[in-house]
């Protein structure tokens, strides 16, 4: 039987997505900022460039932003919840642990 993860309990999970909200508006302020400022200096430098160009910039650098953060922030929901701790592992290869139990 698997244990129950701390994500189980509504409380804890709610604190937690709120937590991962609060971190993911945070980075879409950042990444608005780093786009304006990117295509401040885009403009800056008078290179003739299509509209497009700037389009393709703004949504690159924003999707990678955005995509980096969010997989982050789940990765810091999982482990700072306890997430990862009540995965149970199959195989019990105790040579994966690091106490060697």
């Amino acid at each position: 039987m698997t244990k129950k993860s701390p994500l189980d309990d509504p409380e804890q999970a709610a604190f937690a997505w709120a937590r991962f909200r609060r971190i993911m508006r945070f980075l879409f302020l950042l990444t608005v900022g780093i786009v304006a400022i990117a295509m401040a200096l885009l403009y800056k430098q008078g290179i003739a460039a299509s509209i497009h160009y700037y389009i393709a910039t703004a949504l690159g650098i924003g999707f990678v932003m955005l995509l980096a953060g969010a997989l982050m922030g789940l990765v810091f929901l999982s482990s700072g919840t306890g997430h990862d701790e009540s995965v149970e592992d199959p195989t019990g290869d105790s040579w994966r642990d690091k106490d060697g139990s």
